[in-house]
This record gives C-alpha cells, sequence and structure tokens, in this order.
C-alpha cells in the first residue's frame, strides 16, 4: 500500500469517527427531547421508514428478544408515539405504526437536518459523485455489519452467553 493510500485511509477512518459521533449526539439529543432511550428512538426509526412492522419483525430488526419489544412497545404507545394495530391479512396478528402525532414530533427534530444536507450536499456533489458517496456509505455498512455479527458471536465475559440466539 502506498504512502498515500495509507494516509488516505487514516484520514478516511477520523473523519468515519467523527461522523459516527454526532450521529451518536444526534441520536441522543433527539432521543432525549422525544423521552425515550436510543433502542426505542432505532424502533421509531424503522417505523418511519417502513410504515409497519409486526412485533418480531422488530424484534429481529433491533436484536431484541420478544418481551423486551413488547415492553418497549408498551413505553411508546403510552407516549402516543404507536400503535398497535390489526394485521391488515391475519387478524391474530398485529402491526405496529407510528402514530401521526408521533411522526410530526420525530420530523420536527430531524426535517431540519434533512433539508440542511439536501440543500448543502447538492450545492457541494453532483449526482455522479452522490452516487459514489452512496456506494461507499453502503459497502461500509456491509463492513460494519458483518463486524456486529462478529461481535455479537462472541460470548459476554461475565456471563458465557452469546447475543445471538437469545430471543
Amino acid at each position: 500500500m502506498s504512502s498515500e493510500m495509507a494516509e488516505a485511509l487514516a484520514e478516511l477512518g477520523q473523519a468515519t469517527q467523527a461522523y459516527q459521533a454526532a450521529v451518536d449526539d444526534f441520536d441522543r439529543e433527539t432521543a432525549r427531547l422525544l423521552g425515550v432511550n436510543g433502542t426505542d428512538l432505532r424502533c421509531l426509526e424503522e417505523l418511519l421508514t417502513t410504515g409497519e412492522l409486526s412485533p418480531s419483525e422488530l424484534s429481529d430488526r433491533l436484536n431484541l428478544t420478544t418481551g423486551s419489544v413488547t415492553v418497549m412497545l408498551d413505553r411508546l404507545e403510552k407516549l402516543d408515539l404507536l400503535v398497535r394495530a390489526p394485521h391488515p391479512v391475519d387478524r391474530r396478528k398485529v402491526v405496529i405504526r407510528i402514530t401521526d402525532e408521533g411522526a410530526r414530533r420525530c420530523f420536527d427534530l430531524v426535517g431540519p437536518l434533512i433539508s440542511d444536507g439536501e440543500r448543502e450536499l447538492a450545492a457541494k456533489y453532483d449526482a455522479g459523485q452522490l452516487r459514489l458517496i452512496t456506494d461507499f456509505l453502503r459497502t461500509n455498512t456491509t463492513i460494519q455489519q458483518r463486524h456486529i455479527d462478529r461481535l455479537r458471536d462472541r460470548p459476554t465475559p461475565s456471563t458465557g452467553r452469546r447475543r445471538t440466539g437469545t430471543r
């Protein structure tokens, strides 16, 4: 590897760490203002993205036990951030949807970030460059997820239990 490549990768690593820290800080402040915790916020993000999910789908996406999901849903329902509704096809099941009030509260906090990002990124990069950045982020996400899975397969030092298979 050339010294130029090593330097570029080091700089990229530092920029990525700074970005991740800023995202963590933004998420923490958003959760604080919504009166929820970080996992609750991830649940709301999933629902805003997908529209609706079953409790088991949330369990899989958030890597939580079904019992933990139930407690989380109870908490978020009390805050009028989400609602349980009958499944459109199978009435024995339920789906989880964000409420209009929940979506409004979330977008009040996140909307300015989205607007600023769209405006500033569109002014600085052309469509081809944005596609390259998107490809980078998708590749980096795949690498990150692979390492998350590796960590979940490792036992916790104090209990010897693994994260996966705890549902």
